[in-house]
């Protein structure tokens, strides 16, 4: 089979990028053919490139025509689109569909539906734009820049209106139950939509010999993902050791005010983020947002360590409440730190809850099982006409 993948990157690496490299590597492994068509937020840089990007999120017939010819010449049998704006635009499903080339779209996050994709604006879930009403994303400024706000509001009410994606894709891919339920509620049918988790990240051999000491979050230091509630745990727990994993450029103020027991690691790549989670006696994620599938949780799963998790969009699929970590309902800063006090003090449970961990990231997220489940959705898509 030839697999056209189409996707515009964004300004910064992501683990959009890193998904798409696993899927990608995971075909040639099963012995097809992969085909790209890119494009990158990162070309944005000058005021002339923000409004080229805001009319080609709208519609680009440049990309439409560049697809059209990508199609002619390369012939896939399939196309898997992921990110399209700005400078794809939802213009080229069109040209797939004229082409009479089936189209799966994954969709790690909710941009269908929600302007900046996140159902997330100013640090607190938001739903205000379903079911048409897009204004939201304008009179709240999502983005904090009125003029891309504006964007990403327009793009989506014309796609909406002109159903450029909903008539031209034939199966949208999401990772979990929850999403599967939002696009659900988003006005998609469920019948075009199946579940594909993420492939569980490959840790090179690495093992985490002992518990460890450290309590870790891994992840982008930026509101939505529960920083400061992590940080406020450790100012509970000043007799315990806390550690961040990520990049601080977003809050350095949060760092600058931060107690003594939490330690800044920064942006880690591949060897000393896995030195980082074998280090690590639990992995603590108090996400405020839907997080889609994250890879940092099923990282520390197959690591053998357990998870502490926010009881929010997917995360409860993912963790095995009791058994492979405990959750916690969302900002319960007492019910975090009773977890990780529970957890902390007890070596054999964290054993025994990463060993189980595990276990269900090598045969539920694996790439034998993915690979598997991705050929079952390639072969529905093929099957059908929207």
């Amino acid at each position: 089979m030839h697999v056209l993948i189409a996707h515009n990157k964004y300004g910064a690496p992501s683990g959009e990028e890193q998904a798409m490299e696993a899927i990608s590597a995971l075909l040639v492994n099963g012995g097809h053919q992969v085909s790209f068509f890119l494009r990158s937020s990162a070309d944005i840089v000058s005021p002339l490139d923000k409004v080229r990007a805001f009319c080609a999120g709208v519609y680009s017939p440049q990309s439409r025509r560049e697809m059209a010819q990508v199609l002619s010449q390369k012939r896939p049998d399939i196309v898997q689109a992921q990110n399209l704006f700005p400078f794809l635009s939802p213009s080229i499903l069109g040209a797939c569909r004229t082409n009479k080339v089936p189209v799966v779209m994954r969709c790690p996050n909710y941009r269908v539906f929600c302007p900046n994709g996140l159902h997330l604006s100013h640090g607190e879930v938001c739903e205000r734009c379903l079911g048409g009403k897009e204004f939201w994303c304008v009179l709240r400024n999502c983005e904090g820049d009125r003029f891309k706000s504006l964007g990403y509001a327009l793009r989506n009410a014309v796609a909406r209106i002109t159903r450029s994606i909903i008539d031209n894709v034939n199966v949208f891919i999401v990772l979990s139950e929850f999403q599967k339920q939002r696009f659900i509620a988003g006005g998609i049918n469920p019948e075009r939509i199946e579940i594909l988790p993420n492939i569980v990240p490959a840790v090179n051999g690495t093992t985490s010999a002992g518990t460890g000491d450290l309590i870790t979050f891994v992840g982008r230091v930026s509101p939505e993902k529960g920083i400061e509630d992590f940080v406020r745990a450790a100012r509970s727990l000043p007799d315990l050791p806390f550690a961040v994993a990520g990049s601080t450029e977003r809050m350095p103020e949060l760092v600058a005010a931060s107690p003594k027991n939490v330690k800044w690691l920064g942006f880690l790549k591949e060897k000393e983020l896995n030195e980082a989670y074998a280090q690590s006696r639990m992995l603590v994620f108090p996400f405020r947002w839907f997080e889609g599938f994250p890879n940092v949780v099923t990282r520390a799963m197959v690591l053998e360590k357990p998870v502490i998790a926010a009881r929010i969009g997917a995360l409860p699929e993912i963790v095995a409440d009791g058994k492979t970590g405990l959750l916690f309902e969302t900002g319960n800063l007492e019910q975090m730190v009773s977890n990780i006090r529970r957890l902390y003090g007890d070596e054999a449970l964290c054993r025994e809850m990463g060993r189980a961990g595990r276990l269900k990231a090598e045969t539920q997220y694996s790439p034998a099982v993915v690979y598997t489940r991705l050929m079952e959705i390639y072969q529905k898509a093929l099957k059908q006409t929207v």
